[in-house]
């Protein structure tokens, strides 16, 4: 291309006089269209006031196009005819020139010779045309040398292709498509190399396709990066997959065998193992023996690795031990006195000169070494570098993190299970209203124990109370609830409520639990302490089940034929959402039924119908003949889901009756004067229970409740003894006024019967009917 500098001549009025042959190649104005015009026309934005001073600058120019050229311009004044043409003095005008840049073909092929990357082109046979400064530096050779020779001709020396360049140089100069590919070549062993590889057909006017270009990158670097940021991937979605510590270990392995190592092992503290922290805090590190939880080997590697299951120490000076007393990963050679004697003392027989290189890496979470992994570069391996050392540093910081939190889960599910099971009534108090068996099974998932529970509470008048709860939630606030509500519960009993009124207390109790450990209002606190219930009471007496429900199943009962149903009782809302009351319900059942009471856990599970559990729970209940242990295990076997994700507890009691031989009832009237008859009747009654030795007390007991109750009570009154495990006098009367125990002064004429009672009884209380109260006493006999 001819060189035609860009010049122009302006009159001192900003008028244009001249116009050169290179500023209209410029500015795509031609002399004629620019000759006559004023500068100012011509420009995109007015040039800075410096650039007018110093007649030399940057001005932006209006291209013909419309676009904005910026244009490197300098100024010279014309002369008079007097030759005046000084600062301040009369001038023709200006000359301006364009500093335009040097030929642009030469530039063309400076920046291909000066391409920090690998350029070549080949014509349609793979010959070589043109070659740049780095393919020459790469092939070892010169341009000269290659120009014009077979590409495969250039690459006896390598045994194959390794990057695959010409296959597709071949497919791009038969096909005139452009190819973009990343090849890497060499494995673990070798450090791979990778090359990012352009291929586009050049093209002559008529479209045909006249070379190959190619443009190859060096992307090991980022090929690396790529594979650690895999890694890191993989390792944050395979490890901790488990709450389980040996299968952390075993993750960690496969995360770094054989990608990242040839052999490796993971080694831990053996105090994470247990339950108890204490040795953690007691001594360092280095003083706590080593456990071998997992290990891996790939080829001949093999050898370096020791069985699990090992425990010991790592000699001192070895990788291992500085990685757990310094506390950061530590890089040694087979020239490192500390890798022979870890290769000697560690039993593995393995020859030094087969390990490249050790990579220690302590195992750290939350501030706490809990362990170290151990990865070993051996045979054709290359040695690890510091970018090694940062990717192990990273999967074992995951890893640890994974173990500490598998070591705290299995730290908190043994308190939690501990506190439950100390809570749990262990050895159920003897009473002869019903014979019961249970089953309690901790939750197995990653939540945690639950807050499940049950209980059997003997009440007043040899009737029975069969409770069966969970609190919503896991772990060891929900334990802690399931207690407080456990106590709660024998409280109520104790007071001899009925199920309703029992449920409605509990109800304000967990609301004023929910609003002390939640937020003001408590609704938060509502949802997480929240918790359902079932209360029944059976009288073996009358053989009535009585019982209410807080958001939990219905109870199933089967009767002796066999038949098996579920008790219609409303279930009202779960305990802690407050404002709704309970209903209770009232079932008389033949002796020998048995009544079923569990929670959801036994029913419910992910992708399971209830509706289908609970008619297997019926099926499998239809054996009341059976002992109740073997029928609780039928229940489970049978019931229980195959994926047990919350707690599962299972309370079966047989009722049984205490018929009228054992029951003996009288009116009593509201006369002073009767009380000597009743004394005699009750006397009588005793002897033909063969209770002679009994009769005194009784006698006294029987006098003074029945004076009480004549004298503070209302009209009807009426006595009734149970022979039970123990002699029970019951005094009924139509006063809700409950009797209180008070001690008499010396000179006092009454006031000590209650007292009386209290000493010779083993125990003795009052509870309210729907008629009045009934007041009671417990006489232990002989053969209780």
């Amino acid at each position: 291309m001819e060189y035609a500098p860009a010049v122009a001549t302006v009159d001192r009025h900003g008028g244009v006089t001249g116009w050169s042959e290179g500023a209209r190649r410029l500015t795509g104005y031609t002399a004629g269209e620019a000759v006559g015009r004023q500068v100012r026309d011509l420009l995109a934005e007015a040039p800075a006031p410096g650039v007018l001073a110093a007649l030399s600058g940057v001005v932006v120019i209006r291209h013909r196009n419309g676009t904005a050229v910026a244009l490197p311009l300098r100024a010279c004044r014309l002369l008079t005819a007097d030759g005046d043409g000084g600062d301040g003095g009369e001038h023709a005008g200006y000359v301006v020139t364009a500093e335009q840049p040097d030929d642009p073909s030469a530039l063309r092929g400076l920046a291909f010779q000066q391409a920090p990357v690998s350029m070549s082109v080949f014509d349609d046979r793979q010959r070589f045309l043109l070659a740049n400064t780095v393919t020459c530096r790469t092939m070892d050779t010169t341009e000269e040398a290659l120009r014009g020779r077979y590409l495969p001709d250039t690459m006896r020396d390598v045994p194959t292709d390794r990057f695959g360049i010409a296959r597709q140089l071949r497919e791009v100069a038969e096909t005139g498509r452009a190819v973009s590919y990343e090849s890497v070549a060499g494995g673990p062993a070798d450090r791979p190399e990778a090359r990012t590889i352009e291929m586009w057909p050049v093209r002559d006017a008529s479209g045909g396709v006249r070379a190959v270009a190619v443009a190859a990158f060096d992307s090991t670097a980022q090929h690396r990066a790529r594979v650690r940021l895999s890694a890191l991937n993989e390792a944050a979605r395979t490890l901790g997959t488990t709450l389980d510590v040996g299968r952390t270990a075993d993750e960690l392995i496969d995360a770094l065998v054989p990608r990242f190592a040839g052999a490796a092992v993971v080694d831990l503290l053996d105090w994470v193992l247990g339950v108890d922290d204490r040795a953690e805090r007691t001594a360092p590190e280095r003083e706590h023996p080593l456990r071998r939880m997992a290990h891996g080997a790939a080829g001949s590697a093999a050898g370096l690795i020791v069985p699990l299951g090992r425990s010991g120490h790592y000699p001192p000076g070895t990788p291992p031990a500085r990685a757990l007393r310094e506390g950061r990963a530590v890089l040694a050679g087979p020239g490192d006195p500390g890798v022979g004697r870890w290769l000697r003392e560690s039993g593995t027989g393995a020859p030094p000169d087969r390990v490249r290189s050790v990579l220690a890496v302590p195992l750290r979470a939350r501030g706490t070494i809990l362990g170290v992994v151990v990865l070993v570069a051996g045979g054709p391996q290359d040695p690890y570098d510091q970018d090694d050392t940062a990717l192990a540093e990273e999967l074992a910081s995951r890893a640890a993190v994974c173990v500490d939190n598998a070591r705290r889960f299995a730290r908190e599910r043994a308190t939690a299970l501990a506190l439950q099971h100390s809570l749990l009534p262990r050895g159920l108090p003897g009473q002869a209203a019903v014979e019961v068996a249970h089953r309690y099974l901790p939750s197995v998932s990653a939540a945690g124990i639950g807050g499940d529970w049950f209980d059997v509470i003997p009440l007043s008048g040899s009737r029975v109370a069969l409770v069966v709860g969970d609190v919503v939630g896991h772990g060891i606030p929900s334990s802690a609830t399931m207690g407080r509500l456990c106590t709660a519960v024998r409280t109520l009993a104790d007071v001899d409520l009925p199920p309703d009124e029992l449920l409605t207390h509990l109800d304000d109790l967990v609301t004023h639990l929910a609003a002390s450990d939640g937020s003001e209002d408590g609704v938060e606190g509502v949802a997480e302490t929240g918790a359902t219930c079932l209360y029944a009471v059976y009288d073996p007496v009358s053989r009535r089940l009585a019982l209410a429900a807080a958001g939990h199943p219905p109870p199933a009962v089967v009767l002796p034929d066999g038949t098996c149903r579920f008790l219609p009782v409303t279930a009202g809302p779960p305990l802690g959402v407050g404002g709704q009351p309970f209903e209770a319900a009232e079932v008389e059942l033949p002796e020998g039924s048995v009544v079923a009471l569990y929670t959801d856990g036994l029913i419910e599970g992910r992708d399971r119908d209830p509706a289908g559990a609970a008619e297997a729970l019926r099926r499998a209940l239809s054996a009341p003949e059976e002992p109740l242990d073997a029928l609780c295990d039928r229940v489970l076997e049978r019931v229980m889901p195959k994926e047990r994700v919350d707690d599962v507890a299972l309370l079966l009691a047989r009722t049984r009756a205490l018929g009228p031989d054992r029951v003996a009832t009288w009116d009593v009237p509201a006369d002073p004067a009767s009380v000597a008859g009743i004394r005699s009747s009750v006397i009588e009654r005793l002897g033909q229970w063969g209770l002679e030795e009994e009769a005194f007390v009784t006698e006294l007991v029987v006098s003074e409740l029945v004076t009480n109750a004549i004298r503070y009570g209302e009209p009807p009154i009426q006595l009734r003894l149970i022979r039970d495990r123990a002699l029970i006098c019951e005094v009924s009367d139509a006063s809700s006024t409950s009797p209180h125990l008070r001690r008499a002064q010396a000179f006092d004429e009454g006031g000590r019967g209650l007292l009386l009672v209290a000493q010779l009884t083993r125990r003795w209380g009052s509870r309210q009917t729907a008629d009045g109260k009934t007041i009671w006493a417990e006489q232990p006999l002989a053969d209780d």
